[in-house]
């Protein structure tokens, strides 16, 4: 099977002052459609680099790039953005929820961006909410939520617009064991049974435990698959 991220000879590298700090060194990955990979590693071995780097949210400084047959390292800023906008899903450890805007409101930002029309976007946003077990709460804002469930409007958020990958920086890292097991019990049928691809960096091994497969980054390396 062909894989659905691909990195090549990938090298990355901040400059700091004068100097150059190198993060990634000559890089190579592949994940397949509908993996579920967890991404380990101590702090500074470069994961939260990798996960970027696959979402699009950095360029490499040297080698390629390829997600979803495209080479997203040759886009310009614009390009993708649109391509981030029909591929990723974010979902972050501390939410990133507007604190004004109820479930569902926060659930239909990404939405507002597409052509599509009020009833549809409703009918996308019901679904989600439904998928993370949160019809109920549509109507509640942020602060009425508990950890978990806002971590829940998170993933309908990322989920909404149907995209090709989850990429996960820490979800559970702000979470009590039960609840990050819950979250992670999400993702996990997220993956089991609709096939969603699920990039997740983690410190915790617990967590790793979910995934179907466990990469480990170690000085900007991978040192273990």
């Amino acid at each position: 099977m062909a894989p659905i991220i691909a990195l090549d000879r990938v090298t990355k590298q901040y400059r700091r002052g004068r100097d150059q700090v190198p993060v990634l060194s000559e890089f190579n990955l592949e994940i397949v459609a509908g993996d579920f990979v967890a991404i380990m590693g101590p702090s500074g071995s470069g994961k939260t680099t990798l996960l970027n780097l696959i979402a699009g949210l950095d360029i490499p400084t040297s080698g390629s790039v390829t997600v979803a047959d495209v080479r997203i390292d040759m886009l310009s800023r614009r390009e993708l953005a649109h391509w981030r906008a029909r591929h990723i899903g974010f979902i972050f450890q501390f939410y990133n929820l507007m604190p004004t805007l109820s479930a569902f409101r926060n659930i239909e930002i990404p939405l507002l961006l597409t052509a599509l029309t009020a009833v549809e976007r409703r009918r996308k946003v019901t679904a989600a909410l439904e998928l993370v077990g949160l019809s109920d709460r549509q109507k509640h804002k942020p602060y009425e939520l508990s950890g978990g469930q806002q971590q829940r409007v998170a993933i309908a958020r990322a989920l909404v617009g149907d995209p090709t990958i989850l990429a996960c920086d820490e979800p559970t890292g702000d979470l009590d064991r039960q609840t990050a097991d819950e979250i992670l019990g999400l993702l996990q049928k997220l993956n089991r049974i609709y096939g969603k691809t699920v990039v997740l960096v983690t410190h915790d091994p617990k967590a790793s435990e979910y995934a179907t497969h466990r990469l480990l980054v170690d000085k900007g390396r991978l040192v273990l698959a």
